[in-house]
């Protein structure tokens, strides 16, 4: 039986490229293209916005964006 790979080499632009792409699927799902749904595996529910949102927001959730490390941070 074979097995999960848990090790990726996937470069920055490799995850922009994933992120891209799933926005585009999303995107034609909502706007009700059936082509785009033949491309996606069969799931439990049939809810695939709901599971490219929380993919597109764990992707999101994992990147460090830059902050100031000399001199206080100021948001906003």
């Amino acid at each position: 039986m074979s097995k999960y790979n848990r090790n990726f080499d996937l470069t920055l632009g490799d995850i922009d490229l994933i992120e891209a792409a799933l926005n585009v699927v999303k995107r034609d799902l909502s706007l009700g293209r059936e082509g785009s749904r033949a491309l996606l595996p069969e799931v439990e529910g049939d809810d695939h916005i709901r599971d490219i949102d929380d993919l597109l927001g764990r992707l999101h959730n994992q990147k460090v964006f830059f902050r100031p490390s000399k001199e206080p941070y100021v948001g906003g």
